[in-house]
């Protein structure tokens, strides 16, 4: 039974039938502003309120496999948990954003995670792929923009590639855009940064077990 934080707005519902149409047509999805402004601004501001030791520099590969390699990308991560009442309302969200997908979809989606990504200046993140075929249980990657005031010379773009490695788009990390595109299909890659820049990235997964453990771990 949904808690009345899960019920959709209006415009929720909207969006989300947005995002699956594109999903249909194109594999990828951009939406300039998916959230209410005033969840965006809360997330901001959390996001600005965590120490620094909170965050960790982000690495390549799963569990064992995990590796912080800085020739690769230069970001800092922190998990979310739902703990922040911001936090707990963007994963709400993201829930319904689930259900509707396993809807309009059928995609089988059983869970989401997501973390702060912190890009000091002069970060970036080489060309790659979230998920590889058969490999792993990432089906759809988002990217949540909270960089409030962001010009092209700030760098920090978003490019996102073909299966044939011709780019497809380049997207401005502009405030409270949102950006989804299956995980296994579309190599991307985030540009050198020139001011610090800050979003959301996740995944929705798909569950390889057969119980209620997800597989692979975070």
């Amino acid at each position: 039974m949904k808690t009345a934080s899960l019920l959709p707005r209006q415009s929720d519902e909207d969006a989300f039938q947005q995002i699956a149409l594109q999903l249909e047509t194109t594999g990828y999805a951009i939406l300039p502003a998916a959230l209410p402004e005033t969840l965006v601004d809360s997330l901001l501001l959390h996001f600005k309120s965590l120490a620094g030791e909170e965050f960790k520099p982000a690495g390549t590969g799963r569990a064992t496999a995990y590796e912080v390699r800085t020739g690769i990308r230069g970001d800092e991560i922190c998990w979310l948990s739902g703990e922040h009442p911001a936090t707990k309302a963007y994963l709400d969200w993201t829930e319904n954003l689930r259900l509707n997908l396993n809807r309009y979809l059928f995609l089988g989606l059983f869970d989401y995670e997501c973390h702060y990504a912190y890009y000091p200046e002069g970060a970036f993140y080489r060309k790659h792929l979230d998920a590889f075929k058969g490999k792993t249980n990432r089906i759809l990657s988002t990217v949540l923009y909270l960089n409030p005031i962001w010009e092209p010379e700030d760098g920090g773009d978003l490019l996102i590639y073909s299966d044939r490695e011709s780019r497809l788009e380049r997207v401005l990390p502009s405030y409270g855009k949102m950006v989804i595109f299956l995980s296994q299909v579309f190599p991307h890659e985030v540009l050198p940064v020139r001011k610090p820049r800050y979003s959301i990235a996740g995944w929705f997964r798909v569950n390889t077990n057969l119980g209620i453990h997800l597989d692979p771990p975070k």
